[in-house]
């Protein structure tokens, strides 16, 4: 495969991102692949939502199609506690700053998606709160103190990243999370995610050489305002 960039666009509350997850971890595998994350900001700003019974209700049956669909782990502290806490708060923006954060740091962007991802929908932690990312940031090896302020700037910076990856997926005609493009010799292509939930393995195959074969059925997805009827947040 030649040398190429995967623009995975994300969100880190969206439940199909958490879907494909395995898939684009198959693909950062590769040796001529470079994947660049792009936070969309799903639940940022004016999207964020309170925990409520009504969110539970509506989330779960998306999460189950999603468990079994993909093999994806949601945990008992997730689906019972999380979703039950009405204290908690869903909002991307914290979370994608400590992504951010963790690629200034040196970090992997994508590792620290994933560690997220894992605290949120199987550990059901609270990754909108500052103290909890600093914490699954020293899990991830970073020092606290150094995490946390580097946080903090990225925290004023977020709304930048959002609106250009927001930009980008407008120019490129992307309507949801996750969307992938692959950029090769400056042309961008659209890869589909849907067809190969639960196929990491094939995936990685198809984009090492045959990535016209794509399935036929396209799953709803999460819009950068929402997630659909199929997606959850």
């Amino acid at each position: 495969m030649v040398s190429a960039t995967l623009h995975y666009f994300y969100d880190p509350l969206c439940g199909w991102c958490y879907a494909a997850s395995p898939l684009i971890q198959a693909a950062a595998a590769l040796p001529s692949l470079t994947v660049q994350l792009h936070g969309g900001g799903m639940m940022s700003g004016a999207n964020r939502q309170a925990v409520t019974a009504a969110l539970r209700d509506y989330v779960m049956p998306h999460d189950e199609r999603i468990a079994k669909l993909t093999g994806q782990v949601f945990g008992t502290a997730y689906f019972d506690g999380l979703l039950r806490d009405g204290s908690a708060v869903f909002d991307s923006t914290p979370p994608t700053a400590a992504i951010l954060a963790a690629q200034q740091l040196g970090l992997s962007g994508l590792g620290m998606l994933s560690a997220l991802q894992r605290a949120h929908y199987q550990q059901g932690r609270k990754i909108a709160e500052s103290d909890v990312l600093v914490q699954i940031g020293t899990e991830q090896g970073l020092a606290a103190a150094v995490f946390a302020s580097e946080l903090e700037q990225q925290l004023a910076r977020v709304d930048r990243h959002t609106a250009e990856s927001r930009r980008r997926m407008q120019q490129a005609g992307l309507r949801g999370f996750p969307a992938l493009l692959l950029e090769r010799n400056g042309q961008l292509e659209r890869v589909e995610v849907s067809p190969w939930l639960g196929q990491p393995q094939a995936f990685a195959a198809a984009l090492s050489g045959e990535l016209g074969q794509q399935g036929d059925e396209a799953l709803p997805l999460c819009t950068p305002e929402s997630c659909g009827p199929a997606a959850q947040g």
